[in-house]
């Protein structure tokens, strides 16, 4: 991306020149199909606003857990109880249920196998679900269920009543955590013991929604996740020398920690530098626990949010500092990672890396919701959850802090503007990506900045040149493609680094930066803790900016449109100090343009035309009054625009 996020909007008046071509150009350019009336199908109504906001009967379903969870360590089985209390909010009754059984994936006849290519020694038994019972209007039976791959459904005698009617599911189950096999979720080995990286540990709801009704598309490992929102309260029982790493609020402090804990963690919430809570020698002493035998339960509340992840381990150090957010509110940043990870060049910065990239977020988009932030070292290397992500035991330095900070960002999105990952990938990874580039370049006065996030300029480059390369394969999916249908050589390029730099080109070369913040912030307070859609998201953005943008979501999002902008002639006339030059658009996309004059005296001068100048023809001629003499005449001089051919760009005068 690029360092600096800057409108490129010039005033005044501006002078061109090109040198004639000996042959025309030729284009391939149709504006009927660029803008092409009717992009939306479908009008706003009363849930899903016009506007791209939430409707005035915008509604979404509740789902509030009590967890309860033990791990035997020796045989890596994790046995659960949950509680799901659910509210259909719904105008529909509904005569089933419908949850998610991610830990499926890892059986043998998971359908994910063939997409996967999981090897045959990188399997699990799945969930084993021991009872399900529903309660609904005070009474308790035996759920009639049915499992179908990751999905399970849950038949209801009687249908649950809309707008308001509750039921209560328990569930009894118990599985075995996957190893470094997992992906998401797992267990790997340390010199000081095993680390646990605890995720989809627990049935879920599927989400039902206005779009689709259930959404049960079964988890098969590009998609995401889709979840409701909800309270959760939860608790962990390990043996006595664990930590276990959960977000929201520890509500048995004093059971779990040692008085010298308590005192550093007190500590912590009032300084800005970071605070040893267990230091590397204190990992293998016992006096670091408030007990030395048997088990500990761990017993967390983390309110309004869609999931709950967490890691466990006798081999962490852990570390804390505070964190400073709008309105003088505080959250608290910590970190917790094995001896081997240590050390300022990689693990012993993670909590500062954590703290300062959710205090940017924060006081650039939305005030960040939880009490804590947990940066948690393992092998799943990258991987987010509400109030937690797992990162790279063996990461260090920029990649430490960029695997951080995208990671930490996706508290933004998609947990707290909780879009629909399972469908539409951009919407998190693309979004997330983008406001990763503040990050960079304000973390330490711009230390990592600025990031990259593109295969084919890792060290550095110019991304607009960078994602012409990324689409020169005529195979390569678009945007909007379903992220499981997206083969793992394309998946980087169309799931984050092209739609991370759509959201450049609005902020740039669109809209400018004053308009795009304003609808964007817009969108994602009305839509936090909420289910927007692309659709919503498009209209978000034409109405808070104030702009049909229907042509850049066709060509950019729907098609991997090209744009190649060239300078077929310039003349220039002394006598009546003018300049007449022609642009001609030769591929399919469009874009506002920005033109350069050069003089001879060494100045120049721009002019910003906008996108209506491609509404009708591919070839434009222009006048522009000019005093002095040209000596060139440039199109996107700045190279802001994924032009795919520069060399027609910059024309000499004769």
């Amino acid at each position: 991306m690029l360092k600096n996020i800057v409108a490129l909007l010039v005033s005044g008046s501006c002078t061109v020149f090109a040198v004639a071509q000996e042959k025309p150009l030729k284009s391939v350019y149709d504006p009927q199909a660029l803008f092409a009336p009717l992009f939306y199908t479908q009008n706003g109504g009363t849930v899903r606003s016009a506007n791209g906001l939430p409707g005035v009967y915008y509604w979404q379903n509740r789902a509030d857990y009590k967890l309860s969870a033990s791990i035997d360590t020796a045989s890596n089985q994790l046995s659960g109880n949950e509680i799901i209390s659910y509210t259909n909010n719904s105008p529909d009754p509904l005569n089933s249920l419908w949850l998610q059984l991610d830990q499926n994936t890892y059986q043998k006849g998971a359908r994910s196998n063939y997409f996967t290519g999981r090897q045959p020694a990188d399997f699990t038994s799945g969930y084993q679900v021991e009872s399900v019972e529903a309660g609904y209007n005070g009474n308790v039976s035996k759920a009639d269920f049915i499992i179908t791959d990751t999905r399970m459904q849950v038949r209801l005698p009687k249908a649950l009543s809309a707008k308001g009617g509750r039921i209560t599911l328990a569930i009894k189950y118990h599985y075995t955590i996957p190893g470094d096999f997992g992906g998401r979720t797992d267990f790997a080995k340390t010199k000081n013991g095993k680390i646990f990286e605890i995720a989809q540990w627990y049935p879920r709801m599927c989400v039902y929604d206005d779009m689709s009704g259930w959404d049960t598309l079964p988890f098969l490992g590009s998609g995401e996740f889709y979840l409701e929102y909800g309270d959760f309260d939860y608790s962990v029982t390990v043996p006595w020398d664990m930590i276990v790493a959960g977000p929201g609020t520890l509500q048995n402090p004093q059971e779990v920690l040692t008085p010298k804990q308590l005192e550093r963690l007190t500590r912590a919430r009032n300084s800005d530098k970071t605070i040893m809570i267990r230091t590397p020698e204190e990992v293998t002493q016992a006096s670091s626990r408030p007990v030395q035998k048997g088990n500990l339960t761990w017993h967390y509340k983390m309110y309004n949010t869609r999931d709950v992840a967490f890691g466990a381990s006798k081999a962490y150090m852990w570390d804390a500092a505070r964190v400073n957010l709008p309105e003088g509110k505080q959250s608290l940043a910590m970190s917790v990672y094995p001896v081997e990870s240590a050390g300022n060049e990689a693990w012993g910065r993670a909590t500062e890396y954590l703290k300062e990239s959710i205090e940017i977020f924060s006081k650039k988009w939305f005030v960040y919701p939880y009490p804590t932030a947990i940066n948690e070292a393992g092998v799943a290397g990258g991987m987010e959850y509400p109030g937690i992500v797992f990162d790279g035991i063996n990461d260090k330095g920029k990649e430490l802090f960029w695997v951080t900070a995208h990671e930490i960002g996706h508290n933004w999105f998609p947990m707290i503007v909780g879009s629909n990952e399972r469908r539409f990938a951009w919407m998190d990874e693309g979004f997330n990506t983008f406001i990763d580039i503040f990050a960079s370049d304000e973390f330490n006065k711009g230390e990592y900045s600025p990031k990259r996030d593109s295969e084919y300029a890792p060290g550095g480059g110019n991304p607009a040149d960078e994602i012409v390369a990324a689409m020169a394969d005529p195979n390569t999916p678009v945007i909007m493609t379903n992220p499981d249908q997206v083969a793992e050589k394309y998946r980087h390029t169309i799931t984050y680094f092209k739609p991370a730099f759509a959201m450049v080109l609005l902020r740039e070369q669109i809209l400018g930066s004053e308009r795009f913040d304003y609808a964007f912030k817009q969108y994602t307070e009305q839509w936090a803790y909420k289910h927007p859609y692309p659709m919503d998201f498009f209209h978000a953005m034409e109405n808070g900016a104030g702009e049909d943008l229907a042509w850049f979501w066709r060509g950019f999002y729907f098609n991997n449109w090209k744009f190649d902008v060239a300078v077929q002639d310039a003349r220039y006339d002394a006598a009546k100090k003018n300049l007449q030059y022609t642009l001609v658009n030769l591929d399919k996309m469009a874009f506002p343009v920005m033109v350069q004059v050069e003089f001879k005296d060494g100045s120049s001068q721009r002019v910003k035309l906008p996108v209506e100048t491609w509404m009708q023809n591919a070839s434009v001629t222009l006048s522009l009054a000019v005093d002095k003499e040209v000596s060139a005449v440039s199109v996107d001089p700045d190279a802001g625009l994924p032009d795919t051919n520069r060399a027609n760009n910059v024309f000499k005068v004769r």
